[in-house]
């Protein structure tokens, strides 16, 4: 099918934080396949995990147990404060479970159509139901009629939220990324969640944390709401965690972690041996070689050496990040630096027309971080000259 139009380059190797092309040439990968390959790629000890899972065991279904999904459930509730798991085979999927978590609290306290509070700008995923939590029209467009049971407002605005509550009484949870990746690394203001967390206890709501793209040490921390020091009801997360291979996980606490029963929510391939083998070398791996420690230190060199390049160029509206995960707002669409970057051997990305997205992998090194913002400096000041 043509969903993905037309592609230009084709990848066939990669080792490290550099991939080569068809022809032999390399590139930096500063996108990580959209968050997804942390380690960068190829990582040795993930390659060692899934060679001798694949001699093993591949699958067998949720029908019986499966001892590394119990230790990548363990791990993964240790790590972010969580009770429960439901692993799945992506981030949309993840989101899925979160909305029928919520769905299923308002059901059981008796309303007819529960409500989940969404935010302009947001992205979720491409199911139906994340299709229309994602605020997005533009990849809503043709799939009329989308579910009921969202409630849209503007992003880092909590009196909006608010508003919305003395209006609603069927609202049973809020659904958020604490920074919105798709919608242009757009970070809202410090005390955000933490408002969100004590709204989402005076009115006896869920607070869902959509981390699909901002976990698993990509922002500094293992999750991004661990920077503000609050827990949320429920926790999605995936790209990251399996390295590349395809896993999705679900996370819950308190009463949303026992809302599903069994029978009331499945999956055939989610947390199958060979994906929870990955999850648990990738864990290893950011843990024993202190990635996201220095996902937090390459971030803000990364950001302070962007900002020293760029912060008089007339074309940037703003420079802004946490972590490694980076964007440069410009002020006119700036899809064509995709394929400029490419000529000059560096793989990034654009998102919300106008906003240059760095997603470097986690092992980026002191000289990769220098380079790549010499190289990005120097294409956005040959994309402002353009522009004259």
């Amino acid at each position: 099918m043509h969903n993905y139009g037309e592609r230009t380059l084709t990848l066939v190797r990669g080792e490290g934080n550099y991939v080569w092309d068809d022809r032999g040439r390399r590139y930096l990968d500063a996108i990580s396949g959209i968050a997804v390959c942390g380690l960068g790629h190829c990582h040795p000890k993930v390659t060692e995990a899934l060679h001798e899972q694949a001699a093993t065991l591949l699958h067998v279904s949720n029908l019986y147990n499966i001892p590394p999904q119990q230790q990548l459930a363990d791990r993964l509730a240790y790590l972010s404060g969580m009770d429960n798991v439901f692993f799945s085979n992506s981030g949309a999927e993840a989101n899925e479970a979160a909305i029928k978590l919520a769905r299923k609290l308002g059901n059981e306290r008796g309303l007819a159509t529960p409500q989940i509070v969404v935010m302009e700008g947001a992205f979720h995923g491409r199911t139906l139901a994340t299709l229309t939590a994602t605020g997005n029209e533009k990849v809503q467009r043709g799939f009329a009629p989308l579910p009921e049971g969202f409630l849209r407002v503007p992003f880092n605005d909590v009196e909006a939220i608010e508003r919305l509550a003395e209006q609603h009484s069927d609202i049973v949870a809020i659904l958020v990324e604490p920074i919105q990746g798709e919608g242009g690394v757009r970070i809202p203001a410090r005390d955000y969640l933490i408002k969100l967390r004590a709204l989402c206890d005076q009115r006896n709501w869920l607070l869902m944390l959509d981390e699909i793209q901002t976990g698993n040490g990509r922002s500094g921390k293992m999750f991004a709401y661990q920077h503000m020091g609050i827990v949320p009801d429920v926790l999605t997360t995936a790209k990251g965690l399996g390295n590349g291979v395809p896993i999705g996980a679900c996370l819950a606490r308190g009463k949303a972690a026992q809302l599903f029963t069994a029978g009331s929510h499945g999956s055939t391939f989610g947390g199958n041996p060979l994906a929870c083998r990955a999850g648990l070398a990738v864990l290893d791996t950011l843990q024993g070689e202190w990635l996201i420690e220095r996902a937090e230190k390459m971030g803000a060199q990364l950001l302070q050496s962007l900002q020293i390049r760029l912060g008089n160029c007339p074309a940037v509206v703003d420079i802004r990040g946490l972590g490694l995960m980076l964007g440069i707002e410009l002020r006119r669409p700036c899809g064509e630096l995709v394929e400029q970057a490419r000529e000059q051997g560096l793989l990034i990305n654009v998102t919300a027309n106008n906003v240059l997205r760095l997603l470097p992998p986690l092992t980026l090194t002191d000289s990769e971080c220098q380079q790549l913002a010499a190289d990005i400096g120097t294409l956005i000041q040959q994309f402002t000259l353009q522009a004259v």
